[in-house]
């Protein structure tokens, strides 16, 4: 099997590890999607010494009967079958108590505080960057490789880091989920996706024969069936669904809810109640059971308090703002914001404001827009002036 040169000179410019290939053992972790299939493969018709890990990350017998999310029965069969066609040695890691105590009970502690938590972003910073790395630099591997899609690459400077960017495929763009890889993280990794679109990965898997090459994407959080994550707390958690009031922000009681884990910032359909106006979810409290709603102006937020910020910017933060952009939710783009230390943390100034500003969410930071910006970190929305403005 071959690669065409292009794509052999970009897959050793992402690698950036010099010398001969086989010189150098890389991990790929191997989800049996077709974006880390079409990695290890590249890798090893490249010529590096390819070792692919693929993670259990949940109930095998579950698993079994779900498609379309990582690291699923089907899936690992899949890798299974991807590593064996190229001749890759492949090694299938239990990591479910790890999986449920770092990332499984976290997401389900976030919606019973009224939070709106992100676990692929717990999962990149626990299991897979921090437990799965140190397994590869166990194995003497160079890198950690990934099918992410998003870009590294080495600083001019002669320290010997690297920097992450924005992908060439904006819509493919992964970077709003791997805020929180510190310095240590990025110099072990690698993206050889991140300067390719999507469809050439699609074509590339074809052209190396890959049995994943038509398989649909990821949609679901893997251990959360249709999307439906209440139904995932609730078999955690079967007192979760305490009912509570549903108040307007100017003190009227609209209704009844069954759980405030039915509802994140933002939420505009499926309040259960009767509107005269349209209104929005614009607080939830844990401690008193409510769920506030008001009008969507009620939702527009300029200063975000944030918690465990990851800085990777080479200019140290202190008091004085510095410029930035900040994407507060994975589908939207960053907006012209300021970032600045404060007395009780890091605090984000949007210029314009944004709308739907939830904690347990991610701010994530950039130097740009578009492809090529640079991610200088982020961290968790800890409070917005919007939830203060709210009843309660």
């Amino acid at each position: 099997m071959k690669l065409d040169n292009a794509v052999l000179d970009a897959v050793h410019a992402a690698m950036g590890l010099g010398g001969n290939p086989g010189e150098h053992r890389v991990v790929v972790a191997m989800s049996g999607g077709v974006d880390s299939s079409v990695v290890a493969a590249m890798l090893k018709v490249a010529g590096y010494d390819v070792v692919g890990i693929t993670l259990q990350l949940y109930d095998h017998g579950e698993a079994l009967r779900r498609k379309g999310a990582c690291c699923a029965g089907q899936d690992i069969h899949d890798a299974r079958r991807v590593a064996a066609a190229f001749d890759i040695p492949h090694y299938v890691l239990d990591f479910e108590s790890r999986f449920r105590d770092a990332v499984i009970n976290d997401f389900v502690a976030g919606y019973l505080a009224g939070e709106t938590p992100i676990p692929c972003v717990k999962c990149n910073q626990t299991v897979k960057f921090a437990d799965l790395l140190q397994r590869a630099k166990d194995l003497d591997a160079a890198a950690l490789v990934t099918g992410h899609y998003i870009e590294s690459r080495a600083r001019s400077d002669g320290t010997g880091h690297r920097d992450l960017f924005t992908p060439a495929d904006m819509a493919r763009d992964q970077s709003y989920f791997l805020f929180a890889t510190t310095q240590e993280q990025v110099d072990f990794l690698r993206f050889p996706l991140g300067a390719l679109p999507k469809a050439e990965t699609r074509r590339i898997a074809a052209e190396l024969g890959l049995v994943v090459a038509d398989k649909p994407d990821s949609q679901d959080i893997c251990f959360v069936p249709q999307g439906r994550y209440a139904d995932v707390i609730l078999r955690l958690r079967p007192d979760a669904a305490e009912p509570g009031d549903i108040l307007h922000m100017d003190g009227r009681v609209l209704g009844r809810h069954e759980g405030i884990i039915h509802y994140t910032i933002g939420q505009r359909r499926g309040l259960g109640i009767a509107e005269a106006e349209p209104l929005y979810v614009v607080k939830v409290d844990a401690a008193t059971k409510q769920v506030v709603v008001g009008p969507r102006e009620a939702l527009k937020q300029s200063d975000i308090r944030l918690a465990n910020l990851n800085w990777l910017g080479q200019k140290a933060l202190n008091e004085k703002a510095q410029p930035v952009f900040a994407k507060i939710r994975s589908t939207r783009p960053p907006v012209e914001a300021a970032l600045r230390r404060g007395p009780e943390g890091s605090i984000v100034t949007i210029l314009d404001g944004e709308y739907g500003v939830s904690p347990g969410q991610a701010c994530v930071l950039y130097d740009g827009q578009g492809p090529g910006a640079r991610v200088l970190g982020g961290g968790f929305i800890a409070s917005a002036a919007t939830q203060d403005r709210a009843i309660g």
